[in-house]
């Protein structure tokens, strides 16, 4: 069941990179993001892989970091899938799963995330993300 909402943040891209192909084509992206978990400010640092499929949808696997002013930091790694809309822009959705040490992020141990995130052609997006109960 879908739970609560525990992070929203906006992100703009600070990279692209074609992969070299396995099975079909292959895109590395590198972002950054500012926005909320569990109430915290926090700032990202994140990449994904996506490679296209026969279908013409995506699939991803990425990885981030992140932490707030007051340097507690949480770790993720997650994958989805993801379909192109108007204009050449990608909607993911997904499953997300954290670690950390730090009190404001030990409850992010025990979860698995759902996420929605959304990126326009020019490398702007939003995420947001919910625990699954």
């Amino acid at each position: 069941m879908l739970g609560d909402r525990i992070a929203e943040l906006t992100t703009t891209e600070t990279g692209r990179r074609v992969l070299p192909t396995v099975g079909g084509p292959a895109l590395e992206v590198s972002m950054t993001g500012t926005g909320q978990l569990l109430g915290h400010q926090v700032r990202e640092f994140a990449s994904y892989e996506s490679e296209l499929r026969p279908d013409g949808s995506l699939f991803g696997e990425g990885q981030g970091v992140g932490m707030t002013d007051k340097g507690e930091t949480y770790s993720w790694h997650g994958s989805g899938i993801g379909h192109f809309t108007e204009g050449g822009a990608v909607s993911w959705r997904g499953s997300i799963y954290f670690e950390s040490t730090a009190d404001a992020f030990l409850r992010l141990n025990d979860l698995v995330g759902l996420f929605e995130f959304d990126n326009d052609p020019q490398g702007n997006g939003k995420a947001v993300l919910f625990e699954w109960k």
